[in-house]
């Protein structure tokens, strides 16, 4: 029997979007009926830089290209940078399966089957790009979802509080906002994309927020306090709102937490 981790080093490593895509689909579908065991090292795996191809051009968030909606070009720039968000998410998923031992087995099945979602959502932008004649690659990104996967790859609690419970998690804020947005300019087929991300990635918050608590109740820890205790020492300057309640109580959040979300951004 192959192991979970094998199989997720294999997704992580891949370079090119096509092949990490495929073999996303085919080891989630294999960790999900029961063909592979995880092996359960001791110790965390190195593992720093994910299999990525040459382009996009990786630069700081204030050197992106403007994304003006009226054109063809101003919408891909737009779903560019949804398509690699969705990109990283395939390699944080499969990192999570991969770096944290000792889990139970539906930690591993949970992140496989986040990370086959992502594989899907990045395809579906990805053709979407190739009808306005473009593809993933061709304007420039930014690399903090990994970055963040970086600074807390040593300790499973304060990666499931500050990757999906933060980073991911503002795109169920932002989502509804870049929605409407498409419907105004007409793009239909965008709009049904993010329509069906956004819905599916309540799901995959969830699973954040799930094992997040299991994590708080391993180390004896309060889930909300801990949670904003993270924020405040990791990522003070990176809370944002609005704040999409529903999506968020949806997704694992309390509404304690909302409300100290909102006080938190108030300035």
């Amino acid at each position: 029997m192959r192991s979970i981790q094998a199989a997720a080093l294999e997704a992580l490593s891949a370079r090119d979007p096509a092949e990490k895509v495929r073999l996303s689909s085919l080891h989630a579908k294999n960790v999900l009926a029961g063909e592979y065991a995880y092996t359960h090292p001791d110790t965390p795996l190195p593992m720093d830089i994910p299999g990525r191809p040459d382009r996009p051009k990786l630069v700081e968030p204030k050197f992106l290209e403007q994304r003006k909606l009226g054109s063809a070009e101003g919408r891909a720039v737009l779903l560019h940078a949804v398509a690699h968000i969705e990109f990283n998410a395939i390699n944080l998923a499969w990192d999570a399966a991969y770096r944290y031992p000792n889990m139970p087995d539906a930690f591993y099945t949970d992140w496989a089957s986040v990370a086959a979602d992502e594989a899907r959502h990045f395809t579906l932008l990805n053709d979407r790009l190739l009808e306005l004649g473009y593809q993933y690659g061709d304007f420039s990104a930014h690399n903090g979802l990994w970055e963040m996967a970086l600074k807390t790859r040593c300790d499973l609690l304060t990666r499931m509080a500050l990757v999906p419970r933060l980073l991911e998690a503002r795109g169920l804020d932002v989502t509804p906002s870049i929605i409407y947005k498409l419907k105004h300019v007409g793009d239909t087929r965008a709009v049904e994309i993010l329509q069906l991300i956004l819905s599916e990635e309540i799901g995959h918050v969830e699973i954040g927020s799930r094992w997040f608590s299991y994590a708080c109740a391993m180390a004896n820890k309060p889930v909300a306090e801990t949670f904003l205790a993270l924020l405040r020492s990791h990522a003070s300057g990176m809370v944002r709102g609005p704040f999409n309640r529903p999506a968020r109580l949806a997704s694992g959040f309390s509404a304690e937490e909302v409300d100290a979300l909102e006080q938190f951004h108030a300035p």
